[in-house]
């Protein structure tokens, strides 16, 4: 894992791609973002000491956000 993989999402894309990967595919990129925004919104109502992990959880649904952008070019 990069460092930079490390701040900004918290594990590696082959990570992300290995626990979130079939889960998009199954639902769909657009259904499985709203699913880690819904998270998001759950983490900051329950504490704001969640600030980190809200903000990786929001860089990981970009990540497959733009990934998937990017295969429909």
């Amino acid at each position: 894992m990069t460092e930079f993989e490390s701040k900004c999402y918290g594990m590696s894309e082959d990570e992300m791609r290995a626990r979130y990967g079939n889960y998009a595919k199954v639902v769909g990129t657009e259904m499985f973002v709203a699913g880690l925004l819904s998270d998001c919104q759950e983490l900051i109502a329950l504490s704001d000491d969640n600030a980190d992990r809200v903000r990786k959880t929001l860089n990981v649904a970009k990540f497959f956000l733009f990934e998937n952008m990017e295969k429909r070019a």
